[in-house]
Parts: structure tokens; sequence; C-alpha cells
């Protein structure tokens, strides 16, 4: 209260906090650094993707089927599929009529990307072989291995 505030200040007594530094934490005979308990959810969630990517690898290249591999086997038997319906012309899928298509004519696709804006392409042209052209013109002489200038008497 204020009160109390005013006599503390006569009595030349300022306020002041006190704590714990934690250092190091003890689990079941086991001391860690107090790092641990900084651990936030997005990087237990990365640790966790990450050994589960390892998991998949792992089970990929042992030819052993699990559940986080299930979905890359799924998806190379589709490659595989798609890689012998291209080349049948009497049989073919719904999902892989649009492979077969890119096939027969690549160029069709050619605009397909994203990228927004109309005339910005034909400037970003123009300045990558401007800065091709400038690298080009920069090959002048330099230092050679033994330290001397252009190489010339030996």
């Amino acid at each position: 209260t204020a009160s109390e505030a005013a006599l503390l200040q006569k009595l030349n007594i300022e306020p002041f906090t006190y704590g714990m530094v934690l250092r190091s934490v003890y689990d079941n005979g086991s001391l860690f650094d107090a790092k641990v308990l900084d651990i936030t959810d997005e990087v237990l969630a990365a640790k966790f993707i990450a050994a589960l990517n390892t998991i998949s690898k792992l089970s990929l290249a042992l030819n052993h089927p699990t559940e986080a591999s299930v979905t890359h086997s799924i998806a190379n038997a589709f490659k595989a599929c798609v890689a012998v319906t291209v080349e049948l012309d009497t049989y073919t899928f719904s999902q892989a009529d649009v492979y077969k298509k890119y096939l027969a004519d690549p160029s069709a696709f050619a605009g397909s990307g994203g990228g927004g804006g109309g005339d910005a392409g034909g400037a970003a042209e123009e300045a990558a072989v401007e800065e091709v052209e400038e690298e080009e013109a920069d090959v002048g002489g330099g230092i050679d291995m033994f330290g001397g200038g252009d190489g010339g008497d030996y």
C-alpha cells in the first residue's frame, strides 16, 4: 500500500527480489544442463520429423515396409506404373494421361509456370545477359599459383 511504501522509503529500505538460478537438472540418475528446459514444441516437432525421415529412409533401403515408409512406397509404385504406361500405346489410366501428354508435347506446358507480372520477364533476361557479359569481360590476369603477377618470366 501507499503507507507501507512511504515507511520503507523513510527507513531507506529499497525493494529487492530474490530467486534461484538453475544451472542443471537431475532426473533419474542423470544430470542435464538447464538448456534442456528451453525446448519448445517446434524443436520437438522438428526432431520428431527428422527421426521419422530417418526411419523411412532406413526401411526403404532395407525393403522393409513400415508406417513411416508406406507413402514413399506408394509413390515409388506409382512412378513405376506410370513409367510402364507411358511406353504402352494400348493401355493408360487417368493419372498417367498428364505425363503422356507432357512427353508428347512438352512445349504445351512451357507457359504454365507461375510468376505473375507481364513485362518483368524481358527485363530480367536482359539484366542476366548484361551480368554474364560483365563476368566475361573481367577475365584478365591475376596471380598464378607461384605468386607471380602475370606468369611471364620464369
